[in-house]
Parts: C-alpha cells; structure tokens; sequence
C-alpha cells in the first residue's frame, strides 16, 4: 500500500518557494519564487537579491531613507529572477508560486511570458497602488491568481 500522507503539488510546490526565500539576503523581507509547468515540472526558482555583479556587501538594505541609500532600486523581486533565471523556450501556461503577492513591475513580466495562474502566500500589501495595479492586470487578461490555502503542517529539513 503506497504511502498515504504525502503533501499535494501545491504544498511542494509553494515549499520550494519558501525554502527559496531562505537565500535572500534581505534583512526586512525574504521572498521565493517558483515557476511550474503545466505537468508539474520545475522550470526555474528565484528570491529576492541583488542582481549579479552588485555586492550583496556594498548595496543598501535599508527601507528608509535617500532612495539612492535604500534597497528599492537595487533589489530585483524573486517574480523577476524565477523569470531571468529561466532558459527555456517559453513558460505559456505555466503557474507561479510565490511567498509574497507580486507588484506591479513583476506582474507585467508574469503577464508577457504567458504565465497563465499565480498562487501566492502572502498579500500583505493588498492596500497599495502597487498590488492594485498588479491585480487590475491579471483581471484583464485572465490570469488567475489564488492564496495559497496552508496545511498547518511542519516538515523538517535538516540539511
């Protein structure tokens, strides 16, 4: 008899982005990404950081502050590296999961490379512009999007 208690796509899934979330350097938020195909394959995993080239060392991480002093400029979204990082043909009809609702910059990349659902764990800034503006566009062109539902289930990774 086969093993009864094993966890659904989406908890696999939604885990690799939390386990991804755990490379950011960020100090005030960690952010994972996951990117999925239409069979439940693994096409790219990205978290928040720098881009490649810019010290993690000699950029802010601030929130506050000169702009030019705070991570904003700086800091390509988990959504944005998941996209960058993959080397495939294409990614239509792909999910994406993600440990924080995308802002507007991200879902515009979600969107042009046909990224077709979006499950997300967090939608902690559902009041700004940003996140407005990022869900207006997934409404109109039919992308779907879904909090993800959690299992209240710890897994231990002792790595």
């Amino acid at each position: 008899m086969k093993k009864q208690d094993y966890i659904t796509w989406d908890e696999y899934f939604m885990g690799i982005a939390i386990l991804s979330a755990e490379r950011s350097k960020d100090p005030s938020t960690s952010v994972g990404a996951c990117i999925v195909s239409q069979d439940n394959k693994i096409l790219s995993v990205g978290y928040n950081g720098m881009p490649i080239g810019c010290s993690d060392d000699d950029f802010p991480w601030e929130r506050n502050g000169n702009p030019l002093d705070t991570k904003y400029f700086y800091v390509c979204h988990a959504e944005m590296n998941a996209i960058l990082n993959y080397t495939g043909p294409d990614m239509k009809g792909a999910k994406l999961y993600v440990t924080l609702f995308p802002c507007n910059e991200c879902t515009k990349a979600i969107i042009q490379k046909g990224i077709s659902e979006l499950i997300y764990l967090s939608d902690k800034y559902a009041d700004t512009d940003a996140t407005k503006a990022a869900k207006r566009m997934l409404d109109a062109t039919g992308t779907t999007y879904r909090q993800y539902q959690p299992i209240n289930r710890d897994i231990t990774i002792s790595l």
